[in-house]
């Protein structure tokens, strides 16, 4: 019997792994390079052009920008591919290989607290998760793993840290301080490590409460230590003056989300949760409930009998339940925000994962053969079941033809490149934001939007007919001259 469970074990990990590789091909050399891709690559390629950390601007005026807030993707992830641009290499690998590398650290992660947590089939689980989420429905989307964005590299240093914080917790405190310079939202993070080390501190009441804060205040300031020095190279960057307009800047970013009132619901946002998974809805919340139940259920069974190695667990399934609703309630509570599953993405894909691995866990540990046991094996059957048709239906649509890949936007994009660089334009106007971003980019001239004053007698790039003169004709798209 134990023989037969490690081959079906080993058949589902080479599948799981199989299904991965599939996945993170695509996403790497097959599906388009859009225009959130292309915004984040004008900073690493401003950087290597003598022009510092600053972006394109193309939503904050049309002009280079140092320190842009509406590039939220951080200097984690964009200096990476600076230093990747910096070889030659072509400029869509080296922007995507980074969260593509972030997507395997992500994994490597998920399965080793999948295996404290629950064992080897609680790791097969967690890094299953994954798969069977998608976020790429939608207008601001995550098409895959290697999309230069920062949710993913974000949500993999989330899980580094909680793989570190039992032993080295100024580590932990430190990763989380990197991963909100991949993207700020991972602070949301915190609430969830603060859980767990007080569940991992010593003593009962004020004396685990001291003990906790004893614990904490290293982390918490290694968490500040990557802000910190961000800010203060954009203090010796911009000057006083120019410092104090960033920080107005920014602190309207943050609150407003980059967007205006987009008068969402709770329901609403729950709902586009609910459909972001490879799976009918109904079905992704039935697995939704059974994992969260199961979990509660393991928590509150061991909770005054735990022995050193459970109360780890109990410390991996707090933070996991607190950090997926620190981010999924911030989400659905803010009405301003649209429904855009990329913002509460990078608590799912690190904390979803784990709760998924503390089902197990709490089926694992259940005695005798009884209903409740009886009912938790089921119960964790069918969670595993969901999770393992929403992997496969996600691979599986990787296949499905798109009328818009890499490769055809690279043969609509080559003309437009010969006559930029024939005509040593720097400037291209995106009419309007959208899909004529990312083909600027790619030409090699500057993005400003149509729109922005500065933009006024920059020609257009548009995949609409002309108003005025057209330059150039690549059928996808053309270069128009400015009304």
């Amino acid at each position: 019997m134990t023989r037969t469970r490690t081959i079906l074990f080993w058949v589902a990990a080479a599948a799981l792994l199989i299904g991965h590789v599939v996945v993170a091909w695509h996403s790497l050399v097959v599906w388009r390079f859009w225009e959130d891709e292309a915004f984040n690559l004008t900073v690493p390629r401003n950087l290597l052009d003598g022009l510092g950390y600053s972006s394109d601007g193309a939503l904050s005026g049309s002009t280079i920008t140092p320190f842009d807030p509406r590039i939220s993707t951080g200097p984690v992830v964009l200096l990476p591919v600076a230093a990747l641009l910096a070889t030659g290499m072509d400029p869509v690998l080296a922007a995507r290989l980074v969260p593509l590398a972030s997507w395997v650290a992500l994994l490597a992660g998920l399965a080793l607290l999948g295996r404290r947590i629950g064992g080897r089939w609680a790791a097969l689980l967690a890094v299953a998760v994954p798969l069977a989420f998608t976020a790429s429905a939608g207008v601001s989307p995550i098409q895959g793993p290697a999309d230069l964005l920062g949710e993913i590299p974000a949500a993999a240093l989330i899980v580094w840290a909680l793989v570190v914080l039992p032993r080295r917790a100024w580590l932990a405190g430190l990763l989380v301080g990197l991963a909100v310079q991949a993207k700020l939202i991972a602070i949301l993070a915190l609430p969830a490590f603060a859980v767990a080390l007080w569940v991992l501190s010593d003593g009962t009441g004020w004396a685990r409460i001291r003990d906790t804060l004893r614990r904490s205040w290293l982390p918490l300031l290694l968490v500040a230590v990557p802000t910190l020095l961000v800010e203060l190279a954009a203090l010796l960057s911009l000057g006083v003056s120019g410092f104090i307009e960033h920080l107005r800047a920014l602190v309207s970013f943050v609150r407003s989300g980059g967007q205006g009132d987009a008068a969402t619901t709770v329901l609403q946002k729950l709902g586009t949760l609910a459909d972001s998974w490879s799976l009918p809805a109904a079905l992704a919340v039935v697995g939704a409930i059974l994992a969260v139940s199961l979990t509660v259920f393991g928590i509150a069974r061991r909770w005054h009998t735990a022995t050193e190695a459970e109360r780890l667990v109990i410390a991996y399934a707090l933070a996991a339940l607190i950090g997926a609703l620190a981010f999924v309630g911030w989400w659905a509570t803010a009405s301003r925000l649209p429904l855009w599953v990329r913002h509460p993405a990078p608590g799912v894909f690190a904390f979803f994962p784990m709760i998924a691995a503390a089902a197990i866990w709490a089926v694992k540990g259940q005695p005798g053969r009884g209903v409740v046991r009886i009912g938790g094996v089921v119960a964790a059957s069918v969670l595993a079941v969901i999770v393992a048709a929403g992997a496969a239906v996600h691979v599986a649509s990787s296949f499905a033809p798109r009328g818009h890949t890499l490769e055809t936007q690279r043969a609509a994009i080559a003309p437009l490149m010969d006559w930029v660089d024939e005509n040593e334009v720097e400037w291209l106007a995106a009419d309007p934001w959208g899909a004529a971003v990312a083909p600027i980019v790619l030409t090699g001239a500057h993005v400003g939007l149509f729109d922005a004053p500065a933009m006024a007698g920059v020609p257009r790039l548009t995949g609409l007919p002309c108003p005025a003169e057209t330059l150039v004709d690549a059928g996808l798209y053309r270069i128009c001259a400015a009304p």
